[in-house]
This record gives C-alpha cells, structure tokens and sequence, in this order.
C-alpha cells in the first residue's frame, strides 16, 4: 500500500523556483546535478519508489534487498547515494538501518518542472 506525503504548494515562488524561472545559480545547478545524477540509475530510482511507498513510512534495509538480484553492499552503495544526495534518512536501530524518504527534498525536485501558466490567446 502507498502512503501519502504531504505536498506543498510548489506554485509558491517562496517554495520552489522552476526551471522556467530565474536563471539557476552555480551552486544550485551543481546541487540539483547531484540529486538528478543520484536519481538516473534505475536501481536508485527503484530504491526511493519503494522507500516512499512503504507502509509507515520507512523501509528496513533488509527489506530492501530482495526485490534485486545484487548483493548487500551493492544496495548499500545505492542508498548512500540517495543519502548524499537528500533524498532520503537513515536511522540504525540495532543491526539493521531504516530508511525514509526526505519530502521536503521531493517537493523542491517537483517545483523544477512546473511551467509558467500560459497567458489566454
């Protein structure tokens, strides 16, 4: 089952500025290259849809090996990845590490694509 994050209005320009907005500065270009590079290797990709759609929120990392045929440190290298980029916290409780994703870092990615509203002809 899916669980619902809370979305923001990202139509706010105090949230998020699209890419259709003002000129992206050098550093949150390199911010967001990093997010988006995190986000292009499918596994990655697969990793964060799982996270988010867990029920309760978050995900044991043992939970989340099977779904792939690769091994441990593999799927821990991935998640590092989503880490370092924000996508998504860590908590170790015990042996085993839970995993949740970061919403607010998922609201800003969704404001990146939203387009100016187009003046009626």
């Amino acid at each position: 089952m899916s669980k619902l994050l809370a979305l923001e209005d990202v139509t706010d320009p105090v949230c998020c500025a699209p890419l259709s907005g003002p000129a992206l500065s050098e550093a949150e270009a390199t911010e967001l290259a990093k997010v988006f590079k995190a986000l292009s290797d499918p596994v990655r990709l697969r990793l964060l849809n799982l996270i988010a759609s867990v029920e309760g929120g978050e995900a044991c990392v043992c939970d989340l090996t099977g779904p792939f045929d690769l091994t441990a440190p593999t799927i821990s290298h991935h998640l590092k990845v989503l880490r370092q980029a924000g996508l998504i916290e860590g908590e170790r409780r015990g042996t085993w590490v839970y995993y949740r994703v970061v919403p607010d870092r998922l609201t800003r990615l969704s404001g990146l694509f939203a387009l100016p509203a187009l003046a009626p002809a």
